[in-house]
């Protein structure tokens, strides 16, 4: 098995077999998920059922209340754009799941479909972003605490760029009256990751709001300032899917974003998010 580190975030893996890892091959991709936030394979044949048993190697997985499901496999949620179709799903920063009071630990991507170009999608690591920030602003958020909210992006004032989805306007996403129950939560501005023990930035464009005990508009420019900062292009890697590619990423550690440049084209991919835990 190797490994090599890519520039901005994560580390591409070749010459394993995610079907049938020894201990030391998944001992070594435990420690590289830590460390690097996100792993990319090559040249993977995974079916369904293979997925599932790949993502259970690391927790429980979590059912996603909004995106359609595989018809034959409930734990894989559908994440795609057919040739009709203008707006993509997850197009723009976000992490995955910061909405929930115990956020996704991680995901596992497999593309199925891919189009002839385009499709990219972009990572960041929040790792990195936080050791960047000048020591003011570090010292600024130094123990606050985000808010973060699912409602208006899957609820029925859908306002983000998940923009064709919740109000019943599109059959990839839906379940916007439980969307509308959920109960706003709050995460550290900064986290001690669970795993590395390194401080990871915990705040993202799409799913933070606001900051507790600030009003909204001192709230909303202190989280522009972050985000703009976050977004640094030393801090990201672009990953180009071709077929047998898959992704997996921390969602505490990275943020990420499928690009939409590819219109009049096919793209499929089988997603599978992992449970998590609280977060300090």
């Amino acid at each position: 098995m190797q490994m090599k580190t890519l520039p901005g975030v994560g580390i591409e893996v070749s010459g394993v077999d995610l079907k049938h890892l020894n201990k030391t091959e998944d001992a070594a991709i435990r420690q590289a998920f830590a460390d690097q936030g996100v792993i990319f394979f090559r040249g993977q044949t995974l079916s369904e059922d293979d997925h599932i048993a790949f993502a259970e190697r690391f927790g429980e997985i979590n059912v996603n209340r909004f995106f359609a499901a595989h018809p034959a496999h409930p734990q894989i949620a559908m994440v795609a754009k057919d040739v009709e179709d203008r707006d993509n799903i997850g197009g723009g920063w976000h992490t995955d799941h910061s909405y929930d009071v115990e956020p996704a630990l991680g995901s596992v991507l497999v593309a199925r479909e891919l189009p002839d170009s385009g499709g990219d999608t972009r990572f960041a690591s929040m790792y990195r972003a936080y050791e960047t920030l000048p020591d003011a602003l570090k010292q600024e958020i130094d123990g606050k605490r985000a808010i973060h909210s699912a409602r208006h992006i899957f609820g029925k004032s859908q306002t983000s760029y998940y923009s064709t989805s919740a109000a019943g306007n599109d059959k990839r996403i839906g379940n916007a009256a439980v969307a509308d129950t959920l109960t706003d939560v709050t995460h550290p501005i900064v986290i001690t990751h669970p795993l590395s023990g390194k401080k990871a930035l915990y705040v993202n464009p799409a799913f933070t709001i606001g900051i507790e005990g600030m009003d909204e508009e001192a709230g909303k420019a202190l989280l522009q300032r972050l985000f703009a900062h976050a977004m640094n292009g030393d801090h990201v890697y672009q990953f180009k899917w071709e077929p047998g590619s898959i992704a997996f990423w921390d969602n505490r550690s990275t943020w990420h974003w499928a690009l939409n440049d590819y219109h009049g084209q096919r793209r499929v991919m089988h997603r599978i998010t992992i449970e998590g835990c609280g977060l300090n």
